[in-house]
């Protein structure tokens, strides 16, 4: 299996590089063109479904029933592996606008990066809590003007499967904004990708699951930790099983905003 593994990487990560420069370049060039980002958001679920398909990932989506695309939410979701990102922007519909908040450094990579900034994305300063405010207006803009948020409330990749500690700093602009939360569990993207490999194992199946929408609109900021707890419910609900260590405690991070 190892040896499948290494030969199938040897072809997917230059064809996934190769794809992520075009597409870096093509939403670069099209942001002037359409300056809600519509035109950049379906060439990225394009591009996911073309990473999606390189890596041999076995894409499924269960819960889309959930949605109401009229409807704008701050989508959270567990985080596992690199996997996660295309497997997300392919099971989306475009027509959600999210925009994600991801880790600051992504915004430095080539072409990637480009393309994250041209499609609005928002960068995350985790050694820096001081522009959590600069963050959250920025967030706050693009709510206002009709965008999905999401967001990995753990921050991270967990290493062994546990759900990691959530960070409040997501639910405040959840409360704040008064856009439900959607919780959303993937379940395979660890398997398909551990955390750490370089090692793709290919014919993988990965499931998104969306689970239905949790209010936040008549809900209070001394409401948070309460929030907070019903979310991580759901998700590790959504998660499923495979792969699935039982998490060890319900910690929560420290304050992101």
């Amino acid at each position: 299996m190892r040896v499948t593994s290494f030969l199938f990487s040897v072809v997917a990560w230059p064809l996934a590089v190769l794809f992520t420069v075009v597409f870096g370049s093509a939403a670069v060039v099209v942001k002037p063109l359409s300056p809600g980002g519509r035109v950049g958001l379906y060439l990225a679920r394009w591009w996911a479904r073309l990473i999606v398909l390189v890596a041999g990932v076995r894409l499924r989506v269960e819960g889309t029933e959930n949605l109401d695309l009229s409807r704008c939410y701050v989508i959270m979701v567990n985080h596992e592996s690199a996997v996660d990102i295309p497997a997300l922007m392919a099971a989306l519909p475009a027509r959600l606008r999210a925009r994600f908040l991801a880790k600051k450094s992504l915004f430095n990579l080539p072409f990637l990066g480009w393309a994250m900034r041209a499609l609005g994305f928002i960068p995350v300063d985790r050694a820096d809590r001081s522009t959590a405010p600069g963050m959250f207006r920025k967030a706050s803009g693009q709510a206002r003007e009709g965008s999905s948020l999401l967001l990995f409330p753990e921050e991270t990749r967990t290493e062994d499967g546990r759900l990691l500690p959530f960070q409040r700093g997501g639910f405040l602009l959840a409360l704040r904004s008064r856009y439900p939360i959607l919780p959303v569990g993937i379940e395979g993207a660890r398997i398909a990708l551990p955390s750490g490999s370089r090692l793709i194992r290919p014919l993988t199946r990965v499931t998104v699951r969306i689970g239905e929408p949790i209010p936040t609109a008549d809900r209070s900021t001394g409401e948070r930790q309460a929030l907070m707890e019903e979310t991580r419910r759901a998700i590790d609900h959504l998660r499923g099983p495979t792969g699935h260590i039982p998490d060890a405690g319900n910690g929560e991070g420290e304050d992101t905003g």
